[in-house]
């Protein structure tokens, strides 16, 4: 196995150029996500990827502090950025989250599942929130079931196929958990859960989550 930096600078090229699988999931919870935000706010996205989302989001907010643990992936989204021409963007090398700082809203997408400690995670994120600060999440379930015996056996496959995946270095670390597991760990961690859906459906689903401080 290979570490995950190494894993997501190795795959940053082409992930950059892969579509996104489905569009109108996307584009749903993006619209969701604006409807959370203020031309105001000071926004922590983690884990961001080449860029994407927290460009899109820009213009809604004050300013987007986005955070990736590769630097392949980071080079991609300021290129775009400068491409754009937006400037409230500030792309970061971290390896999770920050020690510090002070944020209106904190997201992260597609992240959590690739983590082996989120509950520690989730903790960390309410520290970084002021009470009623939202923290706006989207997360595969991996070991959520999916419908019917041709959900199930999807499902049972993504979960057998990851570990043949990691040992070649096709994969990088994934856990598996279901859409109830998450949501506790969420409100273990002191948040309230005011929005939830699955989108897409799946197998496996991707949860999206609006969780507020409490």
């Amino acid at each position: 196995m290979i570490d995950d930096a190494t894993f997501w600078d190795r795959t940053a090229p082409k992930y950059a150029k892969s579509p996104i699988s489905d569009p109108v999931a996307y584009e749903y919870t993006l619209e969701r996500t604006r409807s959370y935000l203020t031309a105001t706010d000071r926004v922590l996205e983690l884990g961001c990827g080449t860029g994407s989302t927290a460009l899109l989001l820009a213009p809604d907010v004050a300013h987007i502090t986005a955070v990736d643990i590769s630097p392949g992936m980071l080079a991609i989204a300021r290129e775009k950025a400068r491409d754009a021409g937006i400037v409230n963007v500030t792309f970061e090398t971290g390896a999770t989250v920050p020690d510090e700082g002070d944020y209106d809203v904190v997201m992260g997408y597609s992240l959590f599942h690739l983590l082996p400690d989120m509950e520690t995670r989730f903790a960390q994120i309410r520290d970084l929130l002021p009470t009623g600060g939202y923290f706006i999440s989207k997360t595969a379930c991996l070991g959520q079931s999916g419908a019917g015996l041709g959900g199930a056996l999807k499902s049972l496959m993504i979960r057998l196929a990851i570990p043949v995946m990691q040992r070649i270095g096709k994969a990088p670390y994934v856990r598996s958990f279901s859409v109830q597991d998450l949501e506790d760990a969420i409100t273990g961690a002191g948040f309230e859960i005011i929005e939830h859906g699955s989108h897409p459906k799946g197998p496996p689903p991707a949860r999206y989550i609006v969780a507020r401080k409490v």
